[in-house]
């Protein structure tokens, strides 16, 4: 079993002039998707969220339009966002997928419905 994790900025909130700076991103929106096939059956769980970005320092100031997203990302968990927490969260949320710790049985003084 082998677990893969998909980060992704999935949008991005700015002040459109701030300090002789245009579109200053202020807030992003971010998933993290987890995924694993176990016995040909494919399992997922994903979580997301936002986070608030301090001012840019205007000499390191990168435009809007020249942003990548593994630079979005990189901000995105140097301000509040712990991946490996995130990923060991979605992990466990997997393992319920494919280990249920409950279970819903039919009643035992019910037949099952025929099977057509």
């Amino acid at each position: 079993m082998s677990t893969t994790y998909q980060w992704q900025v999935e949008w991005m909130e700015c002040v459109p002039a701030q300090d002789a700076l245009t579109n200053v991103v202020i807030t992003a929106g971010w998933r993290c998707t987890a995924s694993e096939i176990v016995n040909e059956r494919a399992y997922q769980a994903s979580a997301y969220g936002t986070v608030s970005l301090p001012a840019p320092d205007p000499q390191a100031f990168t435009a809007y339009d020249s942003l990548t997203e593994s630079q979005v990302l990189a901000w995105i968990h140097a301000n509040g966002v712990d991946a490996a927490a995130a990923e060991a969260s979605l992990a466990t949320q997997l393992q319920q997928q494919i280990t249920p710790p409950t279970v819903k049985p039919v009643l035992p003084w019910h037949t099952q419905p025929p099977v057509e």
